[in-house]
């Protein structure tokens, strides 16, 4: 499908329109009297029931129909809000995605079963004995005698797919009406477009009908027009004098239909917009303001391929830009310089506007695991806060897709093993309810993305016990708290004593650590006993462009992600032996270094006077020693073959000025366990293979 097809528009728009109703019906959940909720949730049934038969989708509009028919009634006061209906409504929402992604796998009876559930709570609610009778007798917003009604739309509105004379044909319903449609501002034939709107109405409308049974048959235009209500025995006002002279409308009564047409408004859904100031008939008739700002959103859709084909283009050109550089610097001629540094300013801000559109919210993932705490909190037993923080910390959209897994399984774990059964909770002096906390920060050129709960904390001896039982490691081995945490990633572990249909088999912590490496990112565990545990991703904010620093190390060109480089010092005499010692003292501080001459087998002799790169994974500092330190280099990442998916030492490979191929250095793999050995065998598989 391309970005013409109409059925594309409508899955995007619909897939919104889902998001937005569970947001709402979770809200509803905690406010069950909030009317606004339960207006934006109706709407936003509307909306797709509408759109859905526009486009075809019947079976979506035969259910999304019976679904608002029957949440109508709680929007009209006649049924209360629940925590029943709001299950059953979560239900039939995953339903009706069910049906716009594989209507052909979805078998009716499902939907059925949904219906005849949430007709049986609607009820056995207008069964329940009323505390106050109704009222009888008029509504209190009803005319006495019926109402005059002035309608102006905004120009524009046939192209959001509204019918007016459908919405005309819905007054008719409620009472007869006359119509006089506002001729005086039509333009000629010739400035006459026909998709805009160019006429008005003036309606009146005779009867009881209410005022909220009128605006209920605008509720969905509202934010495009322009609607006036004065009852019919409140003073006419006297015409306003025309500036040009024209024939006065007649009065055209409008006949009835045989059968009102059904509407269908695909416009967005919307949060409830205050209903515009009353003004006077007669200015009325002048038809909507004219606005001199541009109508409609300052935003537009774009494939994600797009995107990520644009960012393709921008990395070739950074590289050539790179080689362009290269070559001015041979050169002494100061044109061609000067060139070449305004290349290199151009590319540098299209490179950062280009990642820029990329970011995206962070909070639009952290909505989506409201339900999956609402789930699991019923399904366990467990009453639990889902509380969010830095909704609007921005990351690279790639990043964020496969965040998705990994929160998914520690928010499970979080609450399966972290948070108490309320009994123990209030035995500890605990509240009963637990909390889990899910939160975002920039943090220099990461993004740290928190799972916190409140739970009982790590057990360090059960996780170690379990350890030695599988042959982790050996009785006895001297490990730190952290050391012994990062045995839960270990495929297969788990501490659960009996397997659940929700964990016990130990098969999600692994991947959460795949996934985080994948990201080339890092994971950091705190946790305090009866208070809770923390753990925290450290990510970077995108995967295609980085800054990083070019070192050599014997003949061959290596390139370290400049967000985990601390600072550079010079290697003491101390150290530069092969035999020396393997640790600095950096203000203070002991900090452990690797050789990379050793590491990567480098041929020749070293550099008289090496550097030592001292880098930073989570808490952890080491150096790193190279021959020599070569400068920024823009980074341009390009993922190693499939031939190379053993080798973990490095995250991927670059290009340089001159056309060669630089690796990518990972950090966090070389400080994993001091595998100077694993480091070596690494490089040696990398040059046998290629």
């Amino acid at each position: 499908m391309t970005d013409h097809d109409p059925r594309a528009v409508f899955l995007a728009e619909a897939n919104e329109l889902l998001d937005r109703l569970e947001t709402t019906l979770l809200d509803l959940g905690d406010r069950p009297d909030d009317s606004a909720l339960i207006d934006t949730a109706f709407r936003a049934l509307h909306t797709i029931k509408g759109s859905g038969a526009m486009f075809g989708f019947d079976r979506v509009a035969a259910f999304t129909h019976d679904f608002e028919t029957a949440f109508d009634l709680v929007r009209r006061g006649d049924v209360p809000t629940s925590a029943d209906l709001v299950n059953v409504s979560l239900s039939a929402k995953d339903y009706i995605r069910t049906l716009i992604e594989d209507p052909d796998a979805t078998a009716p009876v499902i939907g059925e079963a949904i219906l005849a559930e949430l007709e049986r709570l609607i009820s056995r609610a207008k069964e329940a004995p009323e505390t106050e009778p109704a009222a009888e007798g008029p509504s209190p917003d009803a005319a006495p005698e019926g109402w005059r009604i002035g309608i102006a739309f905004a120009p524009d509105v046939l192209r959001n797919g509204t019918n007016p004379l459908a919405l005309l044909d819905e007054l008719r319903e409620l009472g007869p009406c006359t119509v006089v449609p506002r001729v005086a501002d039509l333009p000629d034939l010739a400035g006459l477009d026909p998709e805009s709107l160019a006429l008005g109405w003036d309606v009146t409308l005779r009867g009881a009908a209410s005022r909220a049974a009128i605006e209920d048959v605008f509720l969905f235009v509202r934010d495009d027009m322009v609607l006036t209500l004065a009852p019919l025995d409140a003073p006419e006002p006297a015409p306003e004098p025309a500036l040009d002279p024209s024939p006065a409308p007649v009065p055209v009564p409008m006949p009835a239909p045989a059968q009102a047409p059904a509407r269908s408004v695909a416009t967005p859904a919307v949060e409830p917009a205050p209903a515009p100031a009353a003004k006077p008939p007669e200015a009325e008739r002048k038809g909507p303001a004219r606005s001199t700002e541009p109508r409609g959103s300052s935003t537009m859709r774009v494939e994600a391929e797009r995107l990520d084909e644009l960012l393709d283009r921008i990395g070739e050109l950074v590289i050539a830009q790179a080689r362009l550089s290269q070559l001015a610097g041979l050169h002494a001629d100061g044109g061609l310089q000067t060139i070449a540094e305004e290349i290199e300013r151009l590319s540098a801000q299209l490179r950062d506007t280009t990642m820029s559109i990329r970011m995206v919210p962070i909070g639009a993932l952290f909505s989506r695991f409201r339900r999956l705490v609402h789930d699991l909190s019923g399904d366990l037993g467990k009453p639990v806060t889902f509380v969010t923080d830095g909704e609007e910390t921005e990351l690279d959209k790639t990043v964020i897709e496969r965040l998705a897994d990994p929160l998914v399984h520690l928010i499970r774990n979080a609450i399966d093993h972290g948070i108490e059964d309320p009994a123990r909770r209030s035995a500890a002096g605990k509240n009963a309810t637990g909390r889990i906390t899910l939160s975002a920060e920039h943090v220099g050129a990461q993004v740290l993305v928190t799972v916190r709960d409140d739970g009982a904390g790590l057990d360090v001896t059960r996780i170690r016990a379990k350890a030695e039982e599988r042959g982790l490691v050996a009785p006895g081995t001297p490990l730190t708290d952290q050391q012994v945490y990062q045995f839960l990633f270990a495929p297969g572990f788990s501490t659960a004593q009996q397997i659940s249909a929700l964990s016990g088999r130990g098969v999600g912590m692994d991947v959460v650590k795949k996934t985080i490496e994948g990201l080339r990112g890092s994971i950091d565990i705190t946790t305090e006993p009866g208070a809770g545990t923390a753990i925290v991703l450290r990510l970077p904010l995108t995967l295609a462009i980085i800054e990083g620093l070019l070192i050599r190390v014997g003949e061959g060109r290596y390139v370290l992600p400049l967000s985990a480089v601390e600072e550079c010092v010079e290697l003491p005499e101390s150290g530069r032996g092969e035999r020396g010692r393997d640790f600095l003292n950096i203000r203070g501080d002991l900090v452990p270094f690797l050789r990379l001459r050793s590491l990567f087998e480098a041929a020749g002799e070293p550099d008289p006077y090496q550097k030592v790169i001292i880098v930073s994974v989570g808490e952890t500092r080491f150096g790193l020693v190279a021959d020599q330190i070569l400068g920024n280099h823009q980074t341009v990442i390009k993922s190693l073959s499939k031939l190379h998916a053993d080798v973990t030492t490095f995250s991927g490979a670059t290009i340089l000025g001159d056309g060669t191929a630089a690796l990518i250095i990972d950090p966090a793999q070389l400080m994993a366990g001091g595998q100077i050995g694993a480091a070596a065998d690494g490089l040696r598989e990398f040059r046998e293979v290629a």
